[in-house]
């Protein structure tokens, strides 16, 4: 069955540039990024795994831990994260799953079946990608914010812009919570952002 929100992330056991790993206990108390990639060696890829690589410091601040994947074999990870290093003037860091077989990325349905000209020699799909790393940082902010403080955040939502009051918070306690709300409609209330 595909993944849906809410669901609990499937664990599994898998071989990483750093070392055998079980999902669910890397993870441990953080918040995670599963990230996957087309293949090693391509040019596109090569930047955004330099791109990660380069935000390190903003994932730990956020207490989120970054894990890539790709069908590709864990020995090809290794010479490839030379290149990346190389290239992007970072140090990789963080784990990049050996999924050749792909277990991984059928398991959490990252397959690409919609595009037929991204498939290995084989025809067997690759996996897809995710290439707006200012935006991963944008929704982490504001899924973070959401899981703390009972709001939401509007549409092209900022680090510092008003939030929206989730509408499980009652008017008398939205005033307590968040003085001098503003409610342009009866089921649309904005506050300043103190966080």
């Amino acid at each position: 069955m595909p993944l849906r929100l809410g669901d609990e992330a499937p664990n599994f056991k898998a071989t990483t540039t750093e070392g055998d790993i079980d999902f669910h206990e890397f993870i441990g108390s953080s918040w995670v990024v599963l990230f996957s990639h087309p293949a090693d060696f391509t040019p596109v890829c090569t930047t955004e795994l330099g791109e990660v690589a380069r935000r390190s410091k903003e994932f730990e601040e956020r207490n989120v831990k970054v894990i890539g994947l790709s069908a590709n074999e864990l020995g090809d990870h290794h010479k490839w994260v030379k290149d990346i290093n190389d290239v992007n003037k970072v140090n990789v860091g963080f784990p990049i799953i050996a999924d050749a077989e792909r277990k991984v990325s059928t398991l959490y349905d990252m397959l690409d079946y919609q595009d037929p000209t991204n498939v290995d020699t084989k025809g067997t799909p690759f996996t897809v990608r995710r290439r707006n790393f200012d935006e991963i940082i944008r929704v982490i902010d504001s899924l973070q914010l959401g899981d703390k403080h009972r709001i939401t955040t509007p549409a092209n939502w900022k680090k510092g812009d008003d939030v929206i009051i989730h509408p499980s918070v009652s008017n008398e306690e939205a005033a307590t919570l968040f003085p001098d709300y503003k409610a342009p409609l009866p089921y649309l209330r904005l506050a300043k952002s103190p966080f």
